[in-house]
């Protein structure tokens, strides 16, 4: 028997899939920005992302132990692991970098590159080799991105520790995005894998929380809006997004769409807070989109 007679070939894709996840995961990874916004008028940022997680994870709860496979502890204590990993450490890093005063656009600018993180890690970690193209597309869309972030970067004041904090955030995230895509044959389904990732996270963020001595959320229509928000949006559909993607798609294809995130963020501050839109935002929106292409393009 032949190595080629027992490989399985791999199952053809609708054509349009991709398009359709990507455009889901753009809009959904932007649309944090949105929830922040509003949730936070009230309310500190460790205080929005317990809240966040909490709500998200008892929500998902009943759904993972009633749906899907049984599962098992290796499963969960890795799953925990992803939780630490993608949701504490990447979403407190950039929380507790803001409140360090690290300027929010540079923190903004160091999270969307999170793609070029991933691009990296790939190829010594997976094996997924990106052609030149590829490369030259990665390249584009980053210049695109510093287009778009340019008038609303600054460096501030904040510790220098601060601004470590905020690339090992980025950092840990594309890790965590790498390993996940080593392990897909063990994945079990994305309702329970996020389930106990956001309940670890709302484990963590309920003791920064308790030592900033408030874990009392605000009773105010602004923060119902933006936990709602980013539950239902920001959580449920970006992270699902997200894992189904790394599952069926190389990592670094799939990390290339979140380039065009800070884009669309710009549009949604446009639509709902009536902040300005410039030429160079235009400008840089366009050129992100080709870098995207060349990265994602088949």
């Amino acid at each position: 028997m032949t190595d080629q007679s027992i490989v399985r070939p791999e199952p053809r894709r609708h054509p349009l899939l991709w398009p359709v996840l990507a455009a889901l995961l753009v809009i959904s990874w932007s649309s944090g920005f949105v929830g922040i916004r509003y949730a936070s008028e009230g309310a500190s940022v460790i205080l929005v992302l317990f809240w966040r997680t909490l709500l998200s994870g008892l929500i998902l709860l009943p759904f993972a132990l009633t749906i899907g496979p049984r599962m098992h502890l290796r499963s969960v204590l890795g799953q925990m692991l992803f939780g630490v990993m993608s949701v504490f450490l990447y979403l407190g890093g950039f929380a507790l970098a803001i409140e360090q005063r690290v300027p929010t656009g540079l923190v903004a600018l160091i999270s969307d590159l999170l793609p070029l993180a991933i691009a990296c890690l790939s190829q010594p970690l997976l094996g997924e080799r990106l052609t030149l193209r590829q490369w030259l597309g990665t390249t584009i869309a980053v210049v695109g991105v510093l287009l778009v972030s340019l008038e609303s970067l600054s460096f501030g004041q904040a510790p220098l520790w601060a601004y470590g904090l905020t690339a090992g955030s980025m950092l840990i995230f594309a890790l965590a995005s790498v390993l996940y895509r080593r392990r897909r044959d063990e994945h079990m389904p994305v309702h329970q894998s996020l389930c106990i990732q956001t309940l670890t996270g709302s484990a963590l963020f309920s003791f920064c929380a308790f030592m900033q001595g408030n874990m009392i959320p605000p009773m105010t229509i602004d923060f119902a809006i933006g936990m709602t928000w980013l539950v239902l949006i920001a959580t449920f559909t970006a992270y699902s997004v997200y894992y189904t993607s790394l599952r069926l798609f190389p990592v670094a294809q799939v990390s290339a769409a979140i380039y065009l995130s800070p884009p669309v963020t710009m549009l949604w501050a446009w639509a709902l807070f009536s902040e300005p839109l410039t030429a160079t935002m235009f400008v840089g929106l366009a050129v992100t989109m080709v870098g995207v292409w060349m990265t994602s393009r088949a």
